[in-house]
């Protein structure tokens, strides 16, 4: 990846200046390295710099001022919050209506009784077992 060779590198400069003040810094070390190949470091990385560099004290104060508002400037990604989980299936309640209208009448109509248990398990009705129920509601008139 190519980098823009930008007069002032504020990131670089800082970086730098870190090594000097923390020579046996793991992490800054690793930033400089990834700054030096990809030529830009993350928000969090940038804010962790901004501490270390923060803590030093013959740092130039307009550096950590720009370099705060490169990490202002950056987007901060949050991640949404799960949707809420959906049942798989909803029940018609005109369904359960029906069942329970002709049960009422007719309560031990084998089929009916079959088709209830099915509701009752969250099982889709075909169409031919909806047809059979709402038969069933018309003879019950």
């Amino acid at each position: 990846m190519l980098k823009k060779k930008p007069e002032v590198d504020i990131v670089n400069e800082v970086l730098e200046e870190c090594i000097v003040a923390y020579p046996v810094s793991s992490f800054i070390i690793s930033l400089y390295k990834q700054y030096g190949e990809r030529g830009s470091l993350s928000k969090k990385q940038l804010q962790g710099l901004h501490s270390k560099a923060s803590k030093i004290k013959d740092i130039a104060p307009g550096k950590l001022a720009t370099l705060e508002a490169i990490i202002n400037k950056m987007q901060t990604r949050d991640k949404d919050p799960l949707p809420q989980p959906k049942p798989l299936f909803q029940k018609e309640e005109s369904t359960g209506q029906i069942i329970e209208e002709i049960l009422a009448k007719y309560p031990q109509h084998k089929r009916v009784l079959f088709l209830k248990s099915k509701y009752d398990n969250n099982e889709v009705l075909s169409s031919s077992e909806m047809d059979d129920l709402k038969r069933f509601k018309q003879l019950l008139k």
